[in-house]
């Protein structure tokens, strides 16, 4: 006679949860004890740092939080590949800034927060400069459209590559790539009038020759 899900996932010790993500899931769909906290500490940074990218520095960081890991326990039974938790994570996250960014009411929520406070974008090497780039680079971010900021975010932010940015936007690789060289355009049509930025630009054939 099989063992049920339960029976199999009561024998499993809480170690493996952090080792192995398919006993994790498996924890999880149990009800294993500990498993939630050991998949709460685990992707938590994760799912941070994403909605940080996408978000800027959010007042409702937690709540953002929050929300992407209850959706995640309440769908984690239609997980078809446990051993790719953490991409499943990344789209969930994805869709949870997507739906937060949509709501707002205003567009000029970051005012409230002093530039010093904003995450540095990794577009462009540690250099003298590089830091006021990385605020103007904030600045142009916030103004894109949303689903160009997520491409965005998530290729130069995050250093996915296509294919897992089309996974995690629920696109298809065709359209992730016609998507990613339209924001590609507008960022670059935007930083040519910030002279901070302007210098890199000039200085990388990528951007150069977009």
């Amino acid at each position: 006679m099989e063992m049920s899900i339960k029976e199999e996932a009561a024998k499993l010790k809480p170690l493996q949860f952090q080792q192995d993500d398919t006993s994790l899931v498996m924890g999880l769909r149990a009800g294993h004890v500990g498993a939630g906290t050991i998949f709460y500490d685990k992707y938590v940074r994760h799912v941070q740092r994403v909605v940080t990218r996408v978000m800027g520095v959010d007042p409702e960081l937690k709540d953002i939080t929050n929300e992407v890991f209850f959706q995640a326990l309440k769908s984690i039974h239609s997980l078809k590949e446990p051993e790719r938790l953490k991409a499943w994570m990344t789209q969930i996250t994805v869709f949870t800034s997507r739906k937060w960014i949509r709501k707002r009411k205003r567009k000029n929520w970051l005012r409230f927060f002093p530039h010093e406070e904003l995450p540095e974008p990794t577009v462009y090497p540690d250099e003298p400069g590089a830091k006021n780039a990385g605020k103007a680079v904030r600045d142009i971010i916030e103004h894109m459209p949303v689903e160009e900021r997520l491409i965005f975010t998530l290729r130069y932010m995050e250093e996915m590559q296509l294919s897992e940015i089309a996974e995690a936007c629920g696109f298809s690789i065709r359209t992730a790539k016609r998507r990613l060289a339209q924001c590609e355009k507008r960022f670059k049509s935007m930083a040519q009038s910030d002279a901070t930025i302007a210098t890199y630009l000039e200085a990388s054939d990528k951007w150069r020759n977009r």
